[in-house]
């Protein structure tokens, strides 16, 4: 076999009890993640805003924006419930490139995955303790998702990961809303068999263990757009893009269709300016069609501080490594008018 075993790693276990949620903390959690939930399940009718950097790069400027996001809560939560983006895991298509702080803990070192592990916790703890907020996270690896589970409040899967067995099965195990990505593709067939799948229970292989699975019933639809043959980026926002989701969750006999609307990636052609466009717009057609405001939960946007991106070895505070990201008074505007849109 053509690997190098560098170390053993802890197992997610030792590193909570070395990183722990207080009692009073995990109250906090809790409560916090019920509101997510509810939105889900449409027992509260605030819209939900997955919202911040496209990678969490950097501790001290990562928790500054979800700050921001803190005071900005206040000014909408009759009608919006934010749930910070920290997303310590970047997906890349051909491997190359800054994989996220799992990975490299800073991005101008080297990789170390004991220091990533230590410093995800960390991060996604401290916000926590400073804002109240359970944040969002990519399940990447679904072996490496314990040392963040009891933390987050709400988990995503992405396009490339989204027809992946392992990803679907545990899935169904967890007990936070699941946004299961459209594939790359687009195929809307994709796109329900994984939620069907996380839905049900299963027995699988986990971690060395056999474990069984009741079903995640907060697993629902991301709509992030799709690569056609051509590998140009076409929408899936669009009215009738909404209306046949809807069509496609009765169909199946899904008692909650639940849809979160991704408005960058290939819904943007990965222009991250586009975003509030592409947010008012579903806004509009959740207001022309009730099915449409029952089905749409919400929107995912990728901001952060300072417009736009950089290249690793640039240094610019609260600037995107990977993916151009909205910047924080363009993000406040946005925020700000999906609230009165509402």
């Amino acid at each position: 076999m053509n690997m190098n075993f560098k170390c053993k790693l802890p197992i997610p276990k030792e590193v909570k009890q070395e990183y722990p949620v207080s009692e009073e903390l995990q109250k906090v959690i809790e409560a916090r993640n019920a509101e997510i939930a509810n939105i889900i399940t449409g027992n509260d009718n605030r819209l939900l805003l997955i919202i911040g950097p496209c990678s969490a790069d950097n501790e001290d400027s990562v928790i500054d924006y979800i700050n921001r996001l803190r005071g900005l809560q206040e000014k909408v939560s009759d009608t919006i419930l934010i749930v910070p983006r920290i997303y310590t895991n970047k997906p890349r298509t051909t491997g190359k490139g800054y994989k996220g702080m799992l990975h490299q803990p800073d991005p101008s070192q080297k990789p170390d995955m004991y220091k990533g592990i230590v410093a995800i916790r960390k991060m996604h703890l401290r916000a926590i303790q400073e804002t109240g907020f359970t944040c969002a996270d990519e399940m990447l690896y679904p072996e490496n998702h314990r040392y963040l589970n009891d933390l987050l409040g709400y988990v995503a899967v992405g396009a490339r990961s989204v027809e992946n067995q392992q990803h679907r099965l545990t899935a169904s195990g967890l007990n936070v809303p699941v946004g299961m990505k459209n594939p790359v593709s687009g195929s809307m067939n994709v796109l329900m068999n994984s939620i069907e799948a996380a839905q049900s229970g299963h027995t699988f292989l986990y971690r060395g263990w056999e474990v069984s699975t009741e079903g995640n019933p907060l697993a629902h639809a991301i709509l992030r757009g799709y690569e056609n043959h051509h590998s140009q980026s076409m929408p899936n926002y669009h009215y009738e893009h909404l209306q046949l989701l809807s069509e496609l969750y009765h169909a199946k006999g899904f008692s909650n269709p639940a849809a979160v609307i991704d408005a960058n990636h290939c819904n943007s052609g990965k222009h991250h300016l586009e975003q509030p466009r592409i947010v008012k717009e579903v806004l509009y057609s959740r207001r022309y069609n009730d099915d449409i405001r029952k089905l749409v939960k919400g929107f995912m946007v990728e901001s952060y501080i300072e417009d736009g991106s950089q290249k690793i070895d640039e240094h610019i505070y609260g600037k995107s490594i990977t993916d151009p990201c909205l910047g924080w008074e363009k993000t406040e505007k946005m925020v700000l008018e999906i609230a009165d849109r509402v």
